[in-house]
């Protein structure tokens, strides 16, 4: 890259300090370079010209050749100031009216009147650019550009970039964004270098990014823009991909693992207690396991599974085998609920194999923990379950093999770092992630590029589809009949109310409103209605909780606490309030609370009245699809790969500037495989006809923590 690219972006001609500040605070362009990474989001065909008489409100933008016929000024009372009192500090309206030999048309400004009063002379002829709208039934032009007729260019495409209030009202107009870009890139193209080598150019028929640049910014023609935006998606996701392959590579070559060969005893009692038999997805998933962990190198593995679709099970018989070569395992959850939930599931697990398990949570009582401690050192517990706590320094091993981590989204980086230092004699243990949030594949590959991932893609048998339902407020009265009906048959509901973080207050409110309702349709001593919530404390939350998950209470009224990990076989119905407020992720995360017994269940969406067209159409797609990777896709392609379940944006390795993990996924697995072409002929990039990507990557923007150990 050449050195123009790091210059401080007020020094380009017509920045200047105020500026660049300016573009700095909107939009975090720094540089030259940053600048030039600024790509227009569409283009406006300008080599048109349109005759008055033909323009209508509705087209987004239109140039038309108009002669000034009339123009007159306004005060701010709305009065007409004539020729012979003109004072432009009393005038806050100028208004045009412009001809060519179809009609007429107003166009009308309210800033820079003197100046516009000044140019816009009758009889002269001009270029006039903007957004057509109706005023009392006529149509007009506010703020136009206008230009001399000459400069109407055949076949010009321009660029519009983002841009804000803030930057308008400084001066930096699309006008002033076009003249900064072609300073820009008379400056750097005569020094850039390209940090795509000449043969992947080649390989990949891909054109030079001098080329891209310039027809990004400026394309000749639809043919070149097309080039250039490939050629700029490929190189982004292909560097992406290059740096997290390189660091999978590097490690898997260096990374030792500890030598895990034997299936063992206990994994054999265990699978042949199973009451039935594993699906194929869980069989390939154990297997693909098994192979890393006699590899000799450390395992780094994904675990995706829709929510009931077995990742226990591979959790448990995954720790069995490290049980088997001497070691330990632990299993790490975000929430009390789902480590002792966890406990439950994995301890019947394991009755038949004597292997003892243990239970460690922030509430453990300070005998029980001196005994767990005890256990852990003298290595008489196999497999230990349990939140942070696990992290404590406190807490030792004897030889922990094996770190599990579920929901990692929901653990910060420094504290998996810190359970990944507790490995057997200082080595890293083998390290298995398992999220039941359906990550799209575009996004897993991004997020988690230098990991394996491994995905069940199959329900257990016997597991019924979850019916669901979406509903209006005019329905209110038949949903809790149906709650009543499905009481009698002895089953249990949810009812979850939403918590948007900006109406914290009014979020409660409305908890606390629907609770009472729901008391009043479900009267003591009939009826037992729980309530969680945030606000609670760890105990009260525990009372409600259990009262629910024995059966002592029919119905439980919360928030979205209970959204990951509560198994309560017999509840029946998820009711979800204001289900328009939630994504896509979350709701498909609630409804898989039901269906986990052997009775048919049901989610019943109840909608606001004012429901937006977008929120329609997440809930159509709940109601249509029970295939969590599907909503996945949808999710992102509706609301980009931003916030998907707790992966913020900043969560990515870099920033796009113009990929798109939602729309480009072909060019990611072709960007993808490639990178893993050139790294198998060169894996450190330290052949010459590397030396630019070596140098590429070299930049602070693909360095981050190292995720091998922390992933």
């Amino acid at each position: 890259m050449s050195k123009a690219m790091e210059t401080d972006v007020q020094y380009l001609p017509g920045v200047g300090p105020k500026r660049a500040a300016l573009l700095r605070s909107e939009l975090e362009v720094a540089t030259v370079g940053d600048l030039l990474h600024l790509y227009p989001f569409r283009y406006i065909d300008r080599s048109t010209v349109q005759k008055i008489a033909d323009v209508h409100p509705d087209q987004a933008y239109v140039q038309i050749m108009g002669t000034v016929l009339k123009v007159r000024l306004f005060a701010k009372n709305g009065a007409e100031i004539t020729a012979e009192q003109v004072k432009y500090n009393l005038a806050n309206r100028l208004s045009v009216i412009i001809g060519d030999d179809s009609g007429e048309m107003e166009v009308v400004f309210f800033k820079g009147v003197k100046w516009m009063h000044g140019r816009l002379i009758p009889g002269k002829t001009f270029l006039f650019f903007g957004k057509p709208q109706t005023f009392n039934g006529r149509i007009n032009m506010v703020h136009p550009e206008f230009d001399a007729p000459e400069s109407a260019q055949a076949g010009v495409l321009t660029g519009i970039y983002p841009s804000t209030e803030k930057l308008k009202t400084g001066g930096i107009t699309g006008k002033v964004m076009v003249r900064l870009m072609s300073a820009a890139l008379e400056l750097v193209l005569p020094t850039l270098e390209d940090p795509l080598p000449d043969y992947v150019l080649k390989e990949k028929g891909l054109v030079p990014l001098s080329f891209a640049l310039r027809q990004i910014h400026f394309p000749a023609d639809q043919n070149a823009l097309a080039k250039a935006t490939y050629r700029l998606k490929f190189e982004e996701l292909f560097l992406l991909q290059l740096s997290l392959l390189k660091q999978k590579y590097v490690r898997s070559r260096s990374a030792v693992g500890l030598p895990m060969p034997r299936v063992g005893e206990a994994f054999h009692r265990c699978y042949q207690a199973l009451p039935y038999d594993l699906t194929g997805a869980q069989k390939r998933v154990i297997k693909e396991i098994r192979e890393d962990l006699r590899s000799g190198h450390q395992m780094n593995r994904l675990l995706q599974g829709d929510v009931g679709s077995g990742k226990t099970m591979v959790a448990v018989l995954t720790s069995l085998i490290a049980v088997a070569n001497g070691y330990q395992a632990c299993l790490m959850a975000p929430t009390e609920v789902l480590a002792f939930q966890h406990f439950n599931n994995i301890s019947r697990y394991l009755a038949p194999t004597g292997v003892k398990a243990a239970l460690l949570t922030g509430s453990t009582g300070t005998a029980a923990r001196r005994e767990i401690h005890a256990g852990l050192e003298d290595g008489s517990i196999g497999l230990i379950v349990g939140t942070h706590a696990l992290i404590e320094d406190t807490v030792t091993f004897k030889a922990l093999g094996l770190a599990i981590v579920d929901e990692q989204h929901r653990f910060g980086v420094d504290q998996r770092a810190r359970l990944w230092a507790k490995g057997a004699g200082g080595v890293h243990p083998h390290v298995l992630v398992m999220t039941a949030t359906p990550i799209p594949r575009t996004l897993a590959m991004t997020l988690y590029g230098d990991l394996d991932v491994s995905v069940i893609d199959e329900m257990p048998p016997g597991r019924k589809p979850v019916q669901t339902l979406c509903v209006g407020e005019n329905k209110r009265i038949a949903m809790y009949n149906f709650i009543r009906d499905e009481i009698e048959k002895g089953r249990q509901a949810f009812i979850v109310y939403p918590l948007i973080f900006e109406s914290e207050k009014v979020d409660y409110k409305n908890l606390e409103l629907g609770y009472e309702e729901v008391i009043k349709q479900f009267p003591q001593p009939r009826y037992q209605v729980a309530m969680v919530h945030g606000k609670q404390s760890a105990e009260e939350k525990a009372f409600h909780m259990d009262a629910f998950v024995a059966g002592r209470a029919n119905i439980l009224v919360s928030t979205t606490v209970i959204e990951v990990g509560v198994d309560v076989p017999n509840a029946s119905v998820m009711v979800i309030e204001s289900a328009e407020r939630f994504g896509l992720s979350q709701l498909h995360q609630l409804r898989g609370r039901v269906g986990r017994g052997a009775e048919k269940s049901f989610c019943i969406l109840m909608k606001g009245y004012k429901v937006s067209k977008e929120s329609q159409k997440r809930l159509d797609l709940m109601c249509a699809t029970e295939n969590g990777f599907e909503i996945a896709e949808e999710d992102m392609k509706m609301r980009g790969p931003g916030d998907l379940e707790g992966t913020q944006q900043s969560g990515l390795p870099i920033s796009l500037n113009i990929a798109s993990l939602a729309k480009d996924g072909l060019i990611l697995s072709d960007a993808r495989l490639y990178a893993e072409h050139v790294l198998e002929q060169d894996p450190a990039l330290e052949k010459p006809g590397n030396a630019s990507l070596a140098a590429e990557l070299r930049k602070d923007k693909y360095v981050r923590k190292d995720y091998s150990q922390i992933s």
